[in-house]
């Protein structure tokens, strides 16, 4: 069905039209081409604007998407139907290397081949669109110079995603904080507004894919979303701000389209890859780490001095780095002060971290505090100052309004003035990752998700966990540190009826660079000593990465490697017992040894085995799992 739905737009396209000649932009591995070109009719010089992208998959070529939009309107210039393509800039290669502290891997490679479409429209002014063909998508943005008025807005961008009844997609709609799930649909209506948020995970053709996102937002750049409410089977790129300014010159974002397998969707680093790079010097500050957490478990626990010091005891019982002091710390009583905490954990050799109000979005009656204290840039920088001077190591923000340019320039100077005085930085209540864990290295991790704190509010995620932890990997961790604040063993408000394998899984198949630890500390304290073993040395930050089994909603394994250590694991996201299988060949060198925690007979026990050996890199390897299960492997 979806051949024929694309096969059809195809044949459409070759036979009702005129399209100018172009040049495509090819991969540096010749997998994926990408063609420019504008539709016009016979008797006309200029129209509409559109991409097709194709993937080479041995010898068969596979069509990602054919007659993909392309457009930009200002309140002065029109690039719509009114197009022609004047020019093409020859290949050039990008090529660099850098370094990630946050992460699915460490040493990551940007290396792609350029063009640059120039387009006019009938008044003769000029809009540049620049493509750019890597080995695992491709990324496109718009870029507008030397506009004869200043100040001007952008009013309407015209990027649109054909994507037609029985593609399979997982796309999640729309709010400011990102906190939805992405089921399985095959297309395009929708109950709510038709308006989408990143990522969207589309299967244009059987076991291939396609996730749609954007990076690199810089000042004055506004965040987008997708919107269909026009046509069904159109997504078009939109802002949530009417209008956009800036002055003379304009270069969009990102469109990020990162393509392949499945593995090469989770293991991509495309959204960082096309951002700016670090802008903070020196990083020895910025340490990975896990955290001991209170929300989860005691709602207004950070009001309360004794079961906030029980928390820092736990994470220094459990070697965490790090305790993070939740929302009310500014009215905490029972025998303390926020201060005597702060002194507390340093006594116990735990670096605190705070919660803070953006005041952006809850200010009104009931908004938790401490509110307006990070709004003005005085105010901000005396805030940050004083925590540096207590020995506080970072803040948690939350509560963020839409993702319009005002906002997106909140989140950089909050991070940039961070980084003056050594806080990393936890976005709560916010937009998705786009790319500014790079550009902003202490940026640790970005909620962004519906995660187990929703525990606590509906009855909801019970049933859906399993599924939906199991879709995750897939879609919003693709591009990003994800704080879902994962492994809980007992339960909050409303229960969980994933088993322990599957919350003893979730901090190695779900990445983020401070891990969240929720649970009660008498919790964690019952568990095997392996179990706390595993949890007490558990990395947070990665060297690599690999997927190596899984389809979105159903199962997934995955790979992390810090250092000589391999970390695996594995999620059941059915309702029945399922085997989870992989192979090793990502390993090399002698035998190894590995140990297994996995399901016990009973949903909320474990079954463990110590130095299984593994002669080969080929052997398969086949764990049980029960219904909604799961299970960790360490390998040595």
């Amino acid at each position: 069905m979806k051949s024929l739905a694309i096969a059809a737009i195809a044949l459409s396209m070759a036979t009702t039209c005129s399209c100018s000649p172009t040049k495509d932009t090819v991969s540096p591995n010749g997998k994926i081409s990408v063609s420019v070109y504008t539709e016009h009719s016979p008797n006309k010089k200029q129209g509409q604007a559109y991409f097709s992208i194709n993937y080479l998959e041995g010898k068969s070529k596979k069509q990602i998407f054919s007659k993909a939009g392309l457009g930009l309107c200002t309140e002065q210039q029109r690039f719509a139907d009114n197009l022609r393509l004047v020019s093409v800039s020859p290949p050039k290669a990008v090529s660099e290397n850098y370094k990630m502290i946050t992460g699915k891997r460490s040493h990551c490679t940007n290396k792609g081949i350029e063009r640059v479409y120039q387009f006019e429209n009938e008044n003769k002014q000029t809009l540049k669109i620049a493509f750019r063909a890597y080995n695992d998508g491709v990324v496109f943005r718009y870029l507008l110079e030397d506009v004869e008025t200043k100040p001007t807005f952008v009013t309407t961008e015209l990027t649109s995603y054909p994507i037609p009844d029985g593609v399979n997609r997982w796309m999640q709609t729309y709010t400011n904080d990102y906190e939805g799930f992405f089921p399985l649909a095959t297309n395009g209506e929708s109950k709510e507004k038709h308006i989408w948020g990143y990522p969207a995970l589309l299967e244009p053709q059987d076991s291939l894919f396609v996730l749609i996102t954007e990076a690199n937002i810089q000042h004055g750049n506004s965040g987008s979303r997708l919107y269909n409410g026009d046509q069904p089977d159109q997504y078009q790129v939109r802002m949530p701000d009417e209008k956009v300014a800036f002055n003379q010159t304009f270069t969009s974002p990102w469109r990020v389209l990162i393509i392949g397998s499945l593995a090469d969707i989770v293991e991509s680093t495309l959204v960082t890859d096309v951002s700016e790079p670090s802008k903070v010097e020196n990083t020895d500050w910025i340490i990975p780490g896990a955290s001991a957490w209170i929300y989860w478990a005691h709602n207004h626990g950070s009001k309360d001095f004794q079961l906030v010091k029980a928390y820092i005891d736990l994470a220094a019982n459990m070697h965490w780095p790090y305790n993070l002091i939740d929302w009310e710390w500014d009215v905490m009583e029972n025998g303390g002060t926020v201060q005597d905490a702060i002194q507390y954990a340093e006594a116990k050799g735990v670096k605190p971290m705070l919660w803070y109000n953006s005041g952006t979005s809850w200010i009104g009656p009931g908004a938790p505090g401490p509110l307006d204290r990070l709004n003005s840039k005085e105010n901000r920088e005396k805030e940050y100052a004083q925590l540096h001077k207590m020995g506080v190591a970072g803040i948690k923000i939350d509560f963020f309004a839409v993702d319009g340019a005002e906002m997106m320039n909140y989140y950089m100077d909050l991070l940039e003035d961070a980084a003056k005085y050594k806080l990393m930085i936890n976005f709560h209540g916010a937009t998705i990752p786009r790319g500014w864990q790079r550009t902003y290295p202490h940026l640790m991790t970005v909620e962004a998700v519906y995660g187990s704190e929703w525990y606590n509010n509906r009855p909801i995620l019970t049933e859906r966990a399993a599924a939906h932890n199991a879709t995750l990997p897939f879609t919003r961790n693709v591009i990003g540190s994800m704080d879902y604040t994962p492994g809980t063993f007992s339960d909050s408000q409303h229960p969980h009826i994933t088993s322990h394998g599957h919350e003893l899984a979730l901090p190695v198949v779900f990445e983020s660079a401070l891990q969240h630890m929720p649970d009660r500390p008498e919790t964690y304290y019952a568990l095997p000593d392996e179990v706390k073993a595993f949890l007490s040395e558990l990395p947070t930050a990665w060297d690599d990465t690999k997927l190596l089994s899984g389809y979105p909603g159903m199962d997934v394994v995955i790979a992390r490697r810090k250092g000589d250590t391999w970390y695996i694991g594995g999620l059941n996201g059915t309702n029945e017992s399922r085997t989870l299988s992989f192979t090793p060949v990502f390993l090399t060198g002698s035998p190894k040894t590995m140990t297994l925690i996995q399901d016990g007979t009973e949903q909320k026990s474990f079954s463990i085995k110590s130095n299984v050996q593994i002669e080969d890199s080929e052997e398969h390897i086949s764990i049980d799992c029960l219904p909604r299960g799961g299970f960790v492997a360490i390998i040595k």
